[in-house]
């Protein structure tokens, strides 16, 4: 029997440590924690590693603090459109939806379109009427909605951009001779995308990922996250792998399944495939965030080249390790 192992991301981003009060940094550990615990008890029972990212990203979800379900960000019409991905690694089955704005957990329609249907993907009110057919909770625009994430929309709405990220905090993309600017974190061009990757007692691999998109987008823009390869990817012969920023860049290096193919075809370790991804391909398409991932051996990889990314593991019944920083000290 294999020790279980979880790990979960709740976006990246410009985040230094000025920017937070006590008080807001122990409400993201203490998520975080809870969130890791809920799905190391899953695998620790012995559940699926499917079963336990499921989890894992439901209760992401239902969080306020992350941009994912409850708490998901506007779009440029005031409206919320949320995207998600799941995928096992056992028979590389997977299920997505996107472009979805009245179920409550994403995460469970791709689910059930995993299982119930001969598909990967389905999008917009298709998508929400076969998740509402397959027992999926449906609720009204109102729930996705918090004060936080309105004054956010508040602030932009009228930009002809969507609000992402590109100053010269990320200590990845700063010229080298540019002054180490510590911009606080900023709620309105944070990537925000939630993930879980996890492998089981029986050596199974999973993932699945979940985003309200970013502030301000375009209506019907789909970014990596419910896409297999690019946001979202697991086979129990490489790694399972949950992305997170900027979701185009992410898309056009097939990121996630770009980790697995270098540790396939070149021999790569799964943190030497996960870093050339993070601080060599994706840089070379403007690409800014992280990943999380784990292997069939229970290695870990949690790589990020902004400023910080939320972020929290845990392995068999070992306390769960929570950070938010580049450097956790």
């Amino acid at each position: 029997m294999t020790t279980p192992v979880i790990a979960i991301h709740g976006g990246a981003g410009t985040i230094s440590r000025s920017s937070l009060t006590a008080e807001e940094e122990a409400r993201y550990h203490q998520a975080l924690s809870a969130i890791v615990s809920a799905g190391q008890a899953v695998l620790n029972a012995g559940g699926s590693a499917l079963d336990a990212v499921t989890e894992a990203v439901r209760l992401l979800e239902d969080c306020p603090l992350f941009n994912a379900g409850h708490g998901a960000v506007y779009t440029s019409e005031g409206k919320h459109e949320l995207d998600a991905c799941v995928m096992n690694g056992a028979d590389l089955e997977a299920g997505s939806v996107a472009c979805v704005t009245n179920v409550r957990n994403p995460v469970l329609a791709a689910r059930a379109v995993m299982e119930k249907s001969e598909h990967v993907l389905l999008v917009g009110p298709a998508a929400e009427a076969f998740a509402a057919g397959n027992g999926v909770q449906t609720v009204g625009p109102d729930y996705f909605h918090t004060d936080a994430r309105h004054q956010q929309w508040q602030r932009v709405r009228g930009q002809s951009k969507a609000m992402l990220d590109h100053d010269a905090a990320s200590f990845a993309f700063a010229h080298k001779d540019a002054p180490a600017e510590k911009a606080p974190i900023d709620p309105d061009n944070k990537f925000g995308t939630v993930g879980a990757v996890a492998l089981d007692k029986f050596g199974n691999l999973a993932a699945a990922t979940s985003t309200g998109g970013i502030t301000n987008k375009q209506p019907g823009r789909v970014g990596d996250s419910p896409l297999v390869g690019a946001g979202c990817y697991a086979a129990n012969a490489t790694a399972a792998v949950s992305a997170t920023g900027t979701g185009e860049s992410f898309m056009r290096a097939v990121a996630c399944y770009d980790v697995a193919a270098r540790m396939a075809y070149a021999g790569r370790s799964l943190e030497q495939a996960a870093h050339e991804v993070v601080f060599q391909l994706l840089p070379t398409v403007n690409g800014r965030g992280g990943l999380i991932a784990v292997d069939a051996r229970g290695n870990l990889a949690l790589p990020f080249n902004t400023e910080g990314m939320y972020r929290a593991y845990g392995r068999g019944e070992l306390a769960p390790v929570t950070e938010i920083y580049a450097d956790p000290a």
